[in-house]
């Protein structure tokens, strides 16, 4: 099982970067291995994603049980897809404070997991390990276009 654990220090609220992550529809505009986005349900707390991988060659498809707890934290659990494992946290940790709230925050992302099969494991691996090590990264990014440098 493969376990990513990264965080990060940003001038962007709580509330911002939960918005971006549970933005699940807008990860095909920045996130360039996102074909498509399909939102399967919804409610105010859980939203079941469909995400389609198209990276390198490899196009596969999995789907994902979040869990929302605005604007702190987001469950991920796997539904169906290539992996055996896929789960992780999104936490959302407010710094300082400002005149309409937190003006910063630590964004901490803990995700585990491991693929269904050997072959699976050889082709899509390196792929996904790729991916899950950049994806803060690009909620930065994306951050930024959305609200500007700070």
């Amino acid at each position: 099982m493969k376990h990513v654990k990264k965080s990060v220090l940003l001038w962007y609220s709580p509330r911002e970067m939960y918005d971006l992550v549970t933005g699940v529809m807008d990860y095909p505009v920045f996130l360039p291995w996102c074909e498509k986005a399909d939102i399967l349900s919804e409610t105010e707390h859980e939203m079941i994603a469909r995400l389609t991988l198209r990276y390198a060659g490899l196009h596969h498809a999995f789907t994902t049980r979040n869990t929302h707890r605005a604007p702190e934290l987001v469950v991920v659990e796997l539904v169906d897809g290539p992996f055996s494992e896929l789960a992780g946290e999104w936490r959302f940790q407010p710094l300082g404070s400002g005149p309409t709230g937190p003006a910063a925050c630590k964004v901490e992302l803990d995700l585990r997991y491991a693929f269904a099969s050997t072959a699976l494991q050889t082709l899509v691996s390196p792929v996904f390990d790729r991916i899950a090590n950049t994806l803060v990264d690009s909620f930065v990014r994306r951050a930024e276009q959305v609200y500007g440098a700070r």
